[in-house]
């Protein structure tokens, strides 16, 4: 069953949501900001996306400007901050099996289908 991380208020997932859909591909919605991800759970999508912490996460926010920026800090620190800040996540994430991406842009969408 595909995965996805969803913030109803973000363009770019209702976008993905509609590929999907376009698609006829079946998904369960995963509501990053009302039910975040523990630090299992988040390293776990880490991995599985292939990135460092840092890559994961939504460098304009106010947030991540106001506190994080231009810090030192452990890819376990920065792991621990989304998850008391599941609003830095970046959105949306696509998770199939043991692989995701951040399907920003149908085109990533589409060759992540192409490679499973």
């Amino acid at each position: 069953m595909i995965e996805v991380y969803h913030n109803p208020r973000c363009g770019k997932s209702r976008n993905c949501l509609a590929f999907l859909d376009n698609a006829n591909q079946k998904y369960k919605i995963i509501k990053y900001l009302e039910e975040a991800p523990n630090y299992e759970e988040l390293s776990a999508l880490i991995e599985k996306l292939n990135l460092k912490p840092i890559e994961l996460i939504r460098q304009k926010e106010k947030i991540w400007i106001d506190h994080f920026k231009n810090q030192q800090m452990t890819d376990e620190a920065i792991i621990k901050v989304m998850v008391e800040n599941p609003i830095l996540i970046e959105r949306p994430i696509i998770i199939k099996g043991n692989k995701a991406i951040i399907a920003r842009e149908a085109d990533k969408i589409e060759a992540f289908f192409q490679d499973l």
